[in-house]
């Protein structure tokens, strides 16, 4: 079904039929009438297939002048790839894909769209069209670069998602690359509809079902292909143009995956959101450390670090590792600074996403990705903030040259991070230790080692310290305050948890104290 690459509409299968129908009916018979609903929604949206027709608002010339230029901005750089476009709509995007890709195929449901897009793209020779319900699209495996979806999945029920992702999959080469941008929550668009049959889901849907996402790979039974995210954000022109942050974009890659890999999961990211970082850990967290905070000291140690960033009003702060939001909110509202909040884990950055609505502060914006895959433009920022991320991150020299990539001249670093004692890595390490680290999946230096790194990539200024002293006392004064509110925190969550909780802080107490375990703060300006 699908129309692709258009903007809103309104009801679930649910609230569709307010006769109750639908009751006696078979999933297939439901699955029709459901194509049916959208095939004559669209001929009414698509009566002169025009730009106001396929974005359902009044203002879409605007938008489009804004919006098109930021989309493409999103994407890798599309020289010589196959390039899929499912929703290509009137072409939009498909005569700007064309001009730089080797292929375009733009497949859409609505037979007026295609035809206004081969109308006017129809020039490009390396552009292939095609009318097609993507639920019964079927294409060659391997075919693919790139695939590219503005407006689509909205219209699919959620088993219909759940299949094209697979597809997409398979669609894929290795390595290849995956865009999609959906409506979430709430409509944009202006236009009047009598009726309206889309989904308007919650981001953390998508999440789900890209994390669950996999396909078999045909050369070895032990291993599958599955996406990595990239990035999810929200396209900046409708926060600036309509104050509405619903429209969500993601950035997804296709990558090999054995069993071994991250601890049994199908990504880093689902590893981190289903263990580490639950939603229960998370809501933990945040009672020991405080609104907002999921770091140790919570909006004490904040106010220290963020101090040594020396922010200045009007600055652009980015945070790697923003967690649920809390030394974001306090950047923005101490320094009347404008902060980029990125976090791999859906859980912290959705829990982000509700505090900021909340706050309703645009200073600052929270997208969820991997901070070693994203690519942001050169000297974006005057300063770069984060706590206890690191630590998860193997590759460290080309993540801080890319910190130092981000950086304006004159931009700051500041770094803390759980490190190690010893430069010659893991083989001074007890086994205990080792276990410790293995059982979380940490990457740690010395704070030494980190010292050297910040110098190799080019930065100046160089300062580290280890502040493992003042960590102890953080974890037992957290440790004490928890043990003192043994009866609030076990009727706040559980006995089970409280003793999680309890262990968990021990541990770490543990692992400090025997002096293998450092706290490390680093800071380094690029000169």
């Amino acid at each position: 079904m699908a129309t692709n690459g258009h903007s809103d509409a309104k009801h679930s299968v649910s609230n569709r039929d307010t006769n109750g129908a639908t009751e006696n009916m078979t999933e297939q018979d439901i699955e029709g009438k459901t194509r049916e609903e959208m095939e004559n929604f669209w001929k009414e949206h698509s009566a002169n297939a025009t730009e106001e027709e396929m974005m359902l608002d009044s203002n879409a010339e605007q938008l489009g002048k804004e919006e098109i230029p930021e989309i493409l901005s999103l994407l890798p750089n599309a020289a010589r790839l196959d390039v899929l476009e499912l929703g290509a709509g009137i072409g939009r995007f498909t005569g700007h894909l064309a001009a730089q890709a080797k292929s375009v195929t733009a497949v859409d449901f609505m037979e007026a769209f295609i035809e206004k897009n081969r109308q006017i793209n129809g020039h490009h020779s390396n552009a292939i069209f095609r009318q097609a319900d993507v639920t019964k699209l079927q294409l060659l495996p391997g075919s693919y670069d790139l695939v590219f979806s503005n407006w689509l999945l909205m219209y699919l029920e959620e088993h219909e998602v759940q299949e094209l992702f697979c597809k997409v999959l398979k669609w894929l080469r290795p390595g290849g690359y995956f865009f999609f941008r959906e409506s979430c929550f709430h409509p944009s668009g202006d236009a009047k509809r009598q009726y309206n049959p889309t989904r308007y889901r919650d981001p953390g849907a998508y999440n789900a079902i890209l994390q669950s996402a996999s396909v078999p790979a045909d050369d070895d039974p032990h291993t599958t292909y599955a996406f990595e995210m990239i990035m999810s954000k929200s396209v900046q022109t409708y926060i600036k143009l309509k104050n509405n942050g619903n429209q969500i974009c993601w950035l997804v890659h296709k990558e090999r995956r054995r069993e071994m890999d991250n601890h049994g999961f199908n990504t880093n990211q689902e590893f981190l959101d289903k263990s580490v970082y639950s939603l229960e850990n998370i809501r933990s967290y945040e009672w020991i450390f405080g609104e907002g905070f999921i770091s140790s000291g919570g909006i004490t140690t904040a106010m220290e670090f963020t101090t040594m960033l020396n922010l200045r009003p009007g600055e652009h702060v980015l945070d790697v590792g923003s967690g649920i939001g809390g030394s974001a909110f306090h950047m923005a509202q101490e320094f009347d600074v404008n902060v980029t909040g990125i976090d791999l884990s859906a859980n912290m950055v959705s829990v982000a996403l509700e505090k900021a609505y909340k706050v309703d502060d645009k200073r600052v914006q929270f997208e969820m990705g991997d901070v070693t895959k994203r690519q942001f433009p050169l000297q974006s920022f005057d300063a770069i903030y984060s706590r206890e991320t690191l630590l998860h991150i193997k590759d460290k020299v080309a993540l801080l040259s890319s910190f130092f990539k981000w950086l304006k001249p004159g931009g700051r670093l500041v770094i803390t991070d759980y490190c190690c004692r010893h430069d010659n890595g893991s083989n001074g390490w007890s086994n205990q230790f080792k276990k410790f680290v293995q059982k979380y999946g940490y990457h740690l230096l010395s704070v030494d080692q980190y010292a050297k790194i910040l110098k190799q990539v080019g930065f100046g200024q160089v300062q580290v310290d280890d502040r493992t002293s003042q960590f102890l006392q953080i974890l037992n004064k957290e440790l004490q305050q928890l043990e003192n509110a043994q009866r609030e925190a076990t009727e706040e969550f559980s006995a089970k948890d409280y003793r999680l909780l309890e262990n968990t802080w021990k541990n770490k107490l543990l692992q400090f104290a025997s002096g293998e375990h450092k706290y490390g703060v680093m800071y380094a300006k690029k000169d």
